[in-house]
């Protein structure tokens, strides 16, 4: 058996992308800090008396039309709902086929600070991934604590490279 190291690949590939670093939410255009500020009060509305770890998400439409998210846990982990996923359920079922333009997500905790982007978990990483194809359109995340910096991504699937699509499937 090779070792992995040393093994000698025909081509190697390599996937990067770029995004946005804000210093703080201030430096955000103002619809964008308007959609970072809800999902911060949105953090409120989340059940988490397991993790203690509340996050909110707020999306625009490109509608026009505001819709938010949080999370709600369970105490049979894993069947709670994270607030990319709940965002995603309300907005489809309240406005079917209208895309997302933008979606923010933030989060506070009792445990650690708050102080940094946090990104989506693989579950929503793939349904994220999964909403863009489905209606067609690009989803720009707004990834941000309470304070400090904040990420733009200009779309929600750059953060699953080399993703199980709906391709594979058909």
């Amino acid at each position: 058996m090779r070792d992995f190291l040393t093994f000698q690949a025909m081509k190697e590939n390599k996937f990067e992308f770029n995004y946005k670093v804000f210093e703080s939410i201030d430096e955000l255009p103002e619809d964008l800090r308007f959609l970072l500020n809800e999902a911060r009060q949105v953090t409120e509305n989340a059940y988490a008396p397991y993790s203690n770890f509340q996050v909110g998400a707020v999306g625009r439409l490109v509608n026009g039309e505001i819709v938010s998210g949080s999370n709600q846990e369970n105490a049979s982990f894993p069947v709670g709902l994270c607030a990319e996923r709940v965002l995603l359920a309300t907005a489809s079922s309240l406005f079917p086929k209208i895309p997302i333009r933008t979606m923010a997500v933030s989060y506070k905790s009792e445990n650690v600070k708050s102080d940094h982007p946090i990104s989506p978990c693989g579950i929503c990483r793939q349904t994220l991934q999964e909403y863009e194809e489905r209606v067609e359109h690009p989803m720009q995340l707004i990834l941000g604590g309470m304070t400090g910096p904040v990420y733009v991504i200009d779309s929600a699937s750059r953060l699953l490279p080399l993703a199980f699509t709906s391709e594979e499937l058909r």
